[in-house]
């Protein structure tokens, strides 16, 4: 018992670890994915390529895409974030156009290309049992979605 109770609890400790990050990876990942399709459905009024070059997102619209992304809700006032800690200043919405080089078929006008909104994320992973002093705050959470504009 003296010799496998060690190693009987770091197996116990790291697979719960382990499940813990691929849970909240799960969650991060998932907001995103609905903050990139949320952004998808915008007006064309408000994120478009007609100048060529990348609109940015009005404020309004980018406060409710960070919302969405966070919390899975557009009002934050008393929704929890999917995973503890993910603050909305670790959320970023980039706005960018295809080139004339890269041709869009389907649906897409090859004179006013649709725009590409891509929702991403980076922040400090929050340990189970805060590390135990093996995990630091080196460990983080890094990922990102992409959807095309098509508008209301």
């Amino acid at each position: 018992m003296a010799l496998i109770l060690p190693f009987a609890l770091l197996l116990v400790y790291t697979s719960l670890e382990a499940g813990h990050y691929m849970y909240q990876r799960h969650q991060v990942v998932k907001g995103l994915r609905d903050g990139a399709r949320f952004a998808a459905r915008q007006s064309f009024d408000d994120i478009n390529c007609r100048s060529g070059t990348a609109s940015t997102v009005p404020n309004a619209v980018e406060t409710e895409i960070i919302s969405v992304t966070r919390t899975g809700a557009l009002s934050t006032s008393s929704v929890l974030p999917r995973v503890k800690n993910w603050a909305a200043t670790d959320i970023t919405v980039a706005i960018t156009c295809p080139t004339a080089a890269q041709s869009q078929t389907g649906m897409f006008d090859a004179t006013e290309r649709a725009a590409i909104v891509t929702v991403s994320t980076d922040f400090t992973y929050d340990a189970l049992f805060n590390g135990l002093g093996v995990l630091d705050d080196s460990i983080h959470l890094i990922a990102d979605q992409q959807a095309t504009v098509m508008g209301i």
